[in-house]
């Protein structure tokens, strides 16, 4: 954690919260738009078997391909490891994350400097009690770090007695949370898996939480991909105004399993850009998130709904690991509670994000004012550049205050504008907190909300 700024009130602490429910920070960092409008992309179409070597082979040879036609990332299908033979020897070739499966892609990711979507792992349970398997969706980025992952939350079950029986809860765990949107050169990515196209609640929240590009890696069956895939993946885009992108797995596996293929990636206005013909092959296509803004702003179809009629969107993501990311940096001496999505005025956020930043606000003032013996509170966002907003991205700050803390109350304005500076003369005459100093009263400070 990096986070060096002096206090200006007594008793007064950055805070870098861990927290759930909805009680959430953001890396604004990795969340922010990099310079980008128009980057390609590569999505592979497979035949992957259980020979877990030839499968690997496989997919270097198309990511590869994908690589020299320009993509800057490449999207993988469902259950690109491997295609068992059995429920059984499924669950017993599994591995964990750290295993030779992945091991061997986030190499391949930082040779070629190139991001990968891993659209469907075999993870094996962290409970070894426990004899099933995670579908897990991983992103890794062009260093080969991984930036994001997502576990299958809904599960295909067919059973048709005396005909057919396909229960992926037989051996599956489910998933139960969903991932924001991963911030990547192409956009920001939204992660689902296959089945998870049949549920446009699923795409909605990933829309409503700053998706580009919605992702459905898959193993689709014959019968229903000839009769759903191109009409399911349309209208998610159509509905979301997003990229979608969904890499198949195609042909025979084995003797039991055939997938219907036809990889293939959506624009927001519904049109089939680019998809694969059969057998094992890539297609790419340009994403052009200067074309998808065009599109929600001649169409603003999200500021239309009647969520007074039909309600708001509850999401349950999972709350991220802060301890794990390698650049934290709130910028101010205060508490700041940013907005999941990334948004730069208070007017782009929706009515249901409003709602939940001034709730989360609403909890941890209380936990503030307690902590820090304060007796009042000066809650303020600073909305755009001559407001003072040095962050583009909308955030609330808190700060607890007590009688006499300033001689005038608007002093606290001009202090806030100037605290920082003479930083490094400050850090000079030991006016700046350490580190260490700053994480341990943060650890003391997540107990409020774990």
């Amino acid at each position: 954690m990096q986070s060096q700024a002096r206090a200006i009130l007594r008793g007064l602490t950055v805070v870098q919260n861990k927290c759930k429910e909805g009680l959430r920070t953001v890396n604004i960092r990795n969340m922010a738009n990099t310079s980008r409008s128009s980057q390609v992309i590569g999505v592979c179409q497979m035949t992957c078997t259980s020979n877990k070597k030839e499968n690997f082979e496989k997919a270097e040879e198309l990511i590869t391909k994908c690589h020299s036609l320009g993509a800057k990332m490449v999207f993988l299908p469902e259950a690109c490891d491997y295609i068992a033979n059995s429920k059984q020897e499924s669950i017993e070739m599994s591995e964990s994350i750290t295993g030779e499966t992945i091991t061997n892609y986030r190499k391949l990711a930082k040779k070629l400097s190139l991001w990968i979507s891993i659209g469907g792992f075999h993870q094996k349970s962290p409970d070894s009690n426990v004899k099933k398997l995670l579908n897990t969706h991983i992103i890794l980025d062009n260093e080969g770090e991984i930036r994001g992952s997502y576990c299958k939350t809904h599960l295909f079950d067919l059973d048709i007695p005396g005909k057919i029986r396909l229960c992926e809860s037989d051996y599956t765990i489910p998933g139960n949370d969903l991932t924001p949107p991963i911030n990547t050169p192409v956009g920001n990515v939204g992660l689902g898996i296959c089945y998870d196209m049949r549920f446009p609640e699923m795409s909605s929240t990933l829309r409503h939480l700053g998706a580009d590009i919605l992702t459905f890696p898959s193993a689709f069956t014959v019968p229903t991909g000839m009769a759903h895939w191109h009409v399911l993946l349309r209208n998610r885009a159509i509905e979301t105004q997003c990229y979608v992108v969904a890499a198949a797995q195609t042909g025979k596996h084995n003797d039991k399993r055939s997938s219907y293929g036809h990889s293939l990636i959506v624009d927001p206005w519904g049109t089939v850009i680019s998809e694969c013909s059969e057998g094992e092959n890539v297609c790419i296509a340009e994403i052009n998130l200067q074309y998808l803004n065009k599109i929600r702003t001649q169409m603003p179809v999200i500021n239309h709904r009647r969520s007074d009629l039909y309600g708001d969107i509850v999401t349950n993501t999972a709350a991220p690991d802060i301890d794990s990311q390698r650049d934290y940096q709130f910028g101010h001496c205060i508490i700041n509670i940013a907005s999941l999505r990334n948004v730069e005025r208070f007017d782009d956020l929706e009515p249901s994000e409003v709602t939940d930043l001034f709730r989360t606000v609403k909890v941890v003032s209380k936990v503030v004012e307690k902590h820090f013996n304060g007796t009042s509170l000066t809650i303020n966002v600073q909305d755009g550049p001559e407001a003072g907003q040095s962050v583009k991205h909308v955030h609330v700050h808190i700060l607890p205050r007590i009688s006499g803390d300033f001689e005038e109350n608007d002093d606290i304005y001009k202090e806030l504008k100037d605290h920082d500076n003479n930083l490094e003369t400050d850090k000079l005459h030991g006016n700046v907190r350490t580190v260490e100093e700053m994480n341990t009263e943060a650890a003391e400070l997540r107990k409020y909300f774990t």
